[in-house]
């Protein structure tokens, strides 16, 4: 159970990087690659002001949340908003992560940062497993967040102008919707996110400066095991993920954890290529 326990922890984390992902999908039908660099941003922040200014960790969440949500705000008018063809998007939000995790690595070096948790580091047991607190909240908190972000795009005017802009988003426009405030805001949104998630991503993970680009492809894989644009789809894709990664390294090795991961995304691609929670759309043309 203590490897359930783990697997669940890694996965959570990877599904909050592919959550990222959807939201900037629904909103512009592209991918941002540095969202993992964003949330790699949040946990040097973390690190920094809890270890290095002992900052309380609420006042630390708010200012990671205005500083990553203002840097998310920069790649969008820099990165996104002035690139014509939406294809050339993937190179230009790889090359923002690229760019982030340079400035951390010459900021903060190469090693490893230690965040420590704000509720303490006593193990747990629940279930017989045994585990730290960090992985428990991150299990709950992206189970909130998920529950949270469907309800909110369901019920609120917001949610809804996103997802009709995910549809036809020249159809939103023609509805009023100010395609281009939404989708700024949506960018937003994520940065804020990543920067407040720093306090619990930056414990299970530590801060270090190729954080981004370890998480960036696994979210990927979550979103294409759950499907684009699904956000309980990223909540089991990333579960999936978790687990099998735990427990590969447990009872296969450490070297073929990767390999497993792919396996899985592979077979369920074979039968559904849309992924797990996406169905297919035919339309008349």
């Amino acid at each position: 159970m203590t490897i359930i326990w783990s697997g669940l922890a890694l996965g959570a984390v990877y599904a909050l990087v592919a959550i990222g992902y959807n939201i900037v999908f629904l909103s512009q039908k592209t991918f941002n690659f540095a969202q993992a660099a964003l949330m790699m941003l949040g946990a040097f922040l973390a690190y920094v002001g809890i270890v290095v200014w002992a900052l309380p960790w609420w006042l630390v969440a708010i200012i990671a949340a205005v500083i990553v949500g203002a840097i998310a705000a920069v790649e969008e008018r820099i990165a996104i908003r002035p690139v014509k063809d939406p294809h050339n998007l993937l190179v230009t939000t790889l090359g923002a992560s690229i760019v982030m995790e340079g400035i951390a690595q010459v900021i903060w070096g190469g090693e490893p940062r230690r965040v420590p948790f704000f509720v303490g580091d006593q193990v747990l047991e629940i279930f017989g497993g045994r585990l730290y607190p960090v992985e428990l909240a991150l299990v709950l908190l992206v189970v909130l967040i998920v529950v949270g972000l469907t309800q909110y795009a369901k019920r609120s005017m917001t949610g809804i102008a996103l997802l009709g802009m995910s549809e036809n988003s020249e159809a939103a426009q023609l509805r009023g919707v100010n395609v281009r405030r939404f989708a700024l805001i949506a960018f937003v949104f994520t940065g804020v996110l990543a920067g407040m998630l720093g306090i619990f991503v930056g414990p299970k993970t530590y801060a270090v400066a190729t954080l981004g680009a370890s998480l960036a492809l696994k979210g990927f894989v979550v979103l294409a095991i759950g499907g684009f644009g699904s956000l309980w789809g990223t909540l089991v894709g990333g579960l999936i993920v978790g687990l099998a990664e735990a427990l590969a390294t447990r009872y296969i090795g450490a070297d073929y954890a990767g390999l497993t991961v792919f396996v899985i995304l592979i077979v369920i691609l074979m039968v559904k290529p849309t992924g797990l929670f996406t169905r297919r759309v035919e339309r008349a043309v």
